[in-house]
């Protein structure tokens, strides 16, 4: 019997919204796959139903048990190819699909990404703040206390943020931030590509008072201008001047930094060797 080489997960990129933004590339292999590993086959039935696709679908989401990641594997190694989807966007943003490729990977199963719609990407690139350097945060924490301590994280960030947030959070979020960040420009990105696309930017106070008085619907993301590098450089210097090296490291970890990049930034803000940081911080140097 011929031995068969095992099969391929393409990681397939899905619209956000409007039905036409999909590759040719994504339909073609939708069509010739074995199977499609979809997070809600609901949803993704009504996709292919719209292109004539009627490749069998399996569902794999956060709840899907382990044994339904190994069902998976089994059938890559046996040379089946596998399109995995997303409800919207690319596989493996904010979703479970990035254990599968994890796994998939422990298992020397080749893994081909699709490139497509992202709604992050979207909305910053229309969301008229820098674009040159920004981090991904995905969605905060439901638990405000939680998500104070991940906002304190990143209040000397100089990069442009970008979050998921769920419309009936979003209020909280806009008063944390304030709260956290102090006020400065922000964008709410809300059913991006959809009928009723809204991009909202100002201050966050503002879109807090905006949005306290106009609840939204639909999926959103939250983009924030990061801290000017004057303003990051001195607001730093006012809260560590006063700490030894240690102190320093273990309020930035307190903060939510590891301890690794905790040191890496201390040494950065003083003007030290790393080497010199982790010695202090270890009790090496005396």
């Amino acid at each position: 019997m011929e031995h068969k080489t095992q099969g391929i997960l393409y990681l397939c990129a899905t619209p956000i919204g409007n039905l036409e933004d999909i590759t040719l590339r994504v339909l073609r292999i939708l069509k010739e796959a074995d199977c499609i590993a979809a997070e809600d086959t609901r949803h993704t039935r009504k996709l292919l139903s719209h292109f004539d696709i009627h490749t069998p679908l399996v569902s794999y989401h956060s709840h899907s048990s382990e044994g339904k990641e190994e069902q998976l594997l089994d059938r890559l190694q046996q040379g089946e190819n596998i399109a995995l989807v997303s409800d919207a966007g690319m596989p493996g943003i904010s979703d479970p699909g990035a254990d599968l490729v994890r796994l998939a990977l422990e298992y020397g199963i080749e893994v081909v990404p699709l490139p497509g719609a992202s709604a992050g990407i979207a909305a910053l690139v229309a969301s008229g703040l820098p674009t040159h350097k920004f981090i991904f945060e995905g969605f905060l924490s439901s638990q405000r206390k939680t998500r104070r301590k991940q906002l304190q994280a990143l209040k000397w960030e100089q990069r442009t943020l970008i979050f998921y947030e769920s419309p009936h959070r979003l209020t909280d979020t806009l008063k944390d931030m304030v709260q956290e960040f102090g006020d400065r420009p922000g964008v709410v990105a809300r059913e991006l590509t959809k009928l009723h696309e809204e991009f909202k930017r100002g201050m966050l106070s503002e879109l807090l008072i905006h949005y306290g008085h106009n609840h939204p619907r639909g999926e959103i993301c939250l983009l924030v201008a990061g801290i000017s590098k004057e303003e990051a450089t001195s607001g730093i210097e006012e809260e560590w001047c006063e700490l030894s090296v240690r102190e320093h490291v273990a309020s930035l970890v307190e903060q939510g930094h590891n301890k690794k990049g905790a040191i890496k930034l201390v040494a950065q803000l003083r003007g030290m060797p790393k080497r010199e940081v982790y010695a202090m911080v270890h009790g090496e140097d005396k």
